[in-house]
């Protein structure tokens, strides 16, 4: 048997995030993952704000960095597009185009340069709750079995997180609310922008949309995400295909890698924590439901409970009153952004190819001068009488 104070089960961002704050709050951590190599396959776009760092104490570091971001480029259904450049907007939304295989090492590097233990390839096949509250996971690594005891577990296991259905947290995410993903990392894209992002809207990815991220030279992340229910009999992968196929900039590339999983987007999980218990990352659903982003969501949720487990350890307190105080800062931190996009989301929904179509006619003749995820938003509703029926409450 193996003690620890903190256990964390998986690590990716969220959840080395939360290793590093709470190793860094002076307690026991164990960071494990089942995977043999941390941050492969990547599930993502790759995409981050540059405010990212300066809210989780980090350096840009440039080899995990391949391409700064300095615009994004919306098309609708009919070709209409709206470039918007560095020159005239900001860009909260995105800054830098990771390499996720290296960041999410590096990620576990400062988990483990702050005091956290490290087990790779290192599986959870069960926990239990012991009579004191502690849970006792049993784990299998390298044909081998055994048990972590600690007082506090933080799941950052995905999206179909094992540990919050084991906990028996209400963690669910509705099938209407999690997108099916699907990506293409490709060389030979002959983008016209090099270091701009790419948003395909419409029927090219029901519920979603379609992407083009640079990573430098030719590279790029080429993916799309879907609403199941939203895209008939085809599958994402063949949304994808016809997608890459069909766009100026892909059609004659090559794939080199292929990614897949799927993302919720229905805004935060019910219950994200528990007695010696806490979810982070898409455990949590800590996911822009707009953007389908949760780099930065989910690493501020990590921290946030890596820096409760750490107060809970040294107060002797590790039950659900105590760990309310991560829900309070996660909720402070994107609870109220998030509902404001779910409804977003609602609304979108109902927009057909020629309702995007006329959007994106009257963003021609608007001039934009900032940017972000919000800012778009309110400009449909400038343009979409609708929109401010459904969302100028919500915005204006």
């Amino acid at each position: 048997m193996i003690k620890t104070d903190v256990l964390v089960i998986g690590a990716g961002p969220a959840g080395s995030s939360a290793a590093r704050f709470a190793a860094k709050g002076g307690v026991d951590v164990i960071l494990m993952d089942k995977k043999s190599e941390i941050g492969a396959p990547k599930r993502c776009a790759e995409g981050v704000s540059k405010k990212t760092f300066d809210k989780l104490d980090l350096e840009m570091d440039p080899h995990w960095v391949t391409q700064e971001i300095a615009g994004v480029r919306l098309v609708a259904p009919d070709g209409t597009d709206v470039w918007l450049d560095e020159d005239v907007i900001d860009l909260p939304e995105a800054g830098y185009i990771l390499e996720r295989k290296v960041f999410d090492k590096h990620m576990a590097m400062e988990a483990g340069r702050e005091g956290a233990q490290i087990k790779i390839k290192t599986q959870a096949k069960g926990l239990k709750r012991e009579e004191d509250g502690s849970f006792t996971v049993t784990c299998e690594s390298m044909g081998e079995t055994f048990d972590i005891n600690a007082k506090i577990i933080i799941g950052a296991d995905g999206p179909e997180s094992h540990v919050a259905r084991w906990a028996g947290l209400k963690a669910y995410t509705k099938p209407k609310h999690m997108e099916a993903g699907v990506q293409f990392e490709m060389c030979n894209a002959k983008m016209e922008k090099s270091n701009v992002l790419e948003f395909y809207f419409g029927s090219v990815a029901p519920g979603g949309y379609f992407w083009l991220f640079p990573k430098g030279d030719d590279i790029v992340n080429a993916g799309l995400a879907i609403i199941p229910d939203m895209a008939g009999d085809k599958s994402a992968y063949e949304y994808l295909v016809d997608a890459v196929n069909n766009c100026y900039a892909t059609k004659d590339a090559q794939p080199v890698e292929l990614n897949v999983g799927g993302d919720p987007v229905g805004g935060l999980v019910k219950e994200m924590y528990g007695d010696n218990i806490m979810l982070c990352g898409d455990a949590a659903s800590q996911v822009n439901p707009l953007t389908g982003g949760g780099i930065t969501n989910g690493m501020m949720g990590g921290r946030f409970a890596g820096e409760v487990a750490a107060e809970a350890i040294k107060a002797g307190d590790c039950s659900k009153d105590f760990l309310k105080k991560y829900e309070d800062l996660v909720k402070e931190e994107m609870g109220h952004e998030m509902q404001k996009y779910t409804k977003v989301c609602d609304y979108l929904w109902t927009l057909d190819d020629d309702d995007l179509n006329s959007i994106a006619h009257a963003f021609q003749d608007m001039e934009f001068t900032k940017i972000s995820t919000t800012e778009l938003v309110k400009a449909v509703i400038k343009v979409q009488p609708k929109a401010a029926l459904k969302l100028g409450k919500l915005f204006l």
